[in-house]
């Protein structure tokens, strides 16, 4: 294998333009609209019939790896993400951040719900590490971790 770097995260939602605005609060900036339908080639390599979509690539500054967040419109899905963290597949996303008591305040401030208070996370010989978890606008769990 020749496995470099991870490229993008994928998060589906119902309504791009909220969800756009959700993860731009967290930091993200739009770099590039994705096309709203691709070849039968791509449909087929990502296993799906062709498709109509919205949604973007999103990218923090500084980091490498894009947020890929696609509203399906045809064929579409308004099944909720998974109940809770312990099914099969990706979980979660976690991002980094440098003020978890800022960020907190701010995530209460514009009405979103955290699913606890901020928790230390303690691993033998590494520095103590804080987290919180929260959900965007459908369900899907995003983590802020301070890490030391």
């Amino acid at each position: 294998m020749h496995v470099t770097g991870m490229v993008h995260v994928n998060v589906n939602c119902s309504d791009f333009d909220r969800s756009l605005a959700f993860y731009e609060r967290l930091g993200f900036q739009l770099v590039a609209m994705v096309p709203e339908t691709n070849t039968p080639e791509v449909a087929a390599a990502v296993g799906m019939p062709p498709y109509r979509v919205r949604g973007g690539l999103l990218h923090l500054p500084g980091e490498s790896v894009l947020l890929d967040l696609l509203e399906w419109q045809e064929p579409s899905d308004d099944e909720p993400p998974y109940p809770h963290l312990y099914h099969l597949g990706i979980a979660r996303i976690a991002l980094r951040t440098s003020d978890l008591d800022a960020d907190v305040t701010e995530l209460r401030e514009a009405g979103v719900e955290l699913l606890s208070e901020p928790a230390e996370v303690v691993w033998p010989g590494q520095p103590t590490a804080r987290i919180v978890c929260f959900r965007d606008p459908d369900g899907t769990v995003v983590e802020l971790a301070e890490i030391p």
